[in-house]
């Protein structure tokens, strides 16, 4: 595993630069909450992979270290359960080219804007209730 020799959280350019000696990505907030390595997001095998949409505009709230392999990062969206490793945002810098591609062609009739309508067939049903309970 290469640890990065430099993090740096870009709020304005909504960008998070991270080096890995002479090696630099700029991955946008937006890209970082699609690709979430998540169970949420990921699911658990991959027909379980939950599309994301309606990402353009969030941000980053805080980023924690994870002992010295990985990174939690807080979304404004609420998202906060992925945890993603050295290893794992060195491919998504490798990759990132490719990887949006894909993006953009699975998710084909959503939008990245928030609120969009055209997104509300990629959400998740409101969970159910069970009587008694508030």
């Amino acid at each position: 595993m290469r640890l990065p020799t430099s993090i740096e959280l870009k709020k304005k350019s909504r960008i998070l630069a991270i080096e890995y000696g002479d090696d630099r990505y700029e991955l946008p907030f937006e890209f970082l909450r699609v690709f979430s390595p998540s169970a949420e997001v990921q699911g658990h095998t991959p027909d379980q992979a939950k599309l994301q949409v309606g990402k353009r505009d969030v941000d980053i709230l805080e980023i924690l270290p994870i002992g010295s392999y990985a990174l939690q990062i807080k979304f404004s969206d609420g998202h906060d359960s992925g945890i993603y490793s050295y290893d794992y945002l060195e491919e998504l810098g490798k990759n990132q080219e490719s990887l949006w591609q894909a993006n953009l062609e699975d998710s084909a009739g959503a939008s990245r804007d928030p609120n969009d309508p055209a997104n509300k067939r990629f959400e998740e049903p409101p969970k159910k209730k069970c009587p008694g309970h508030h």
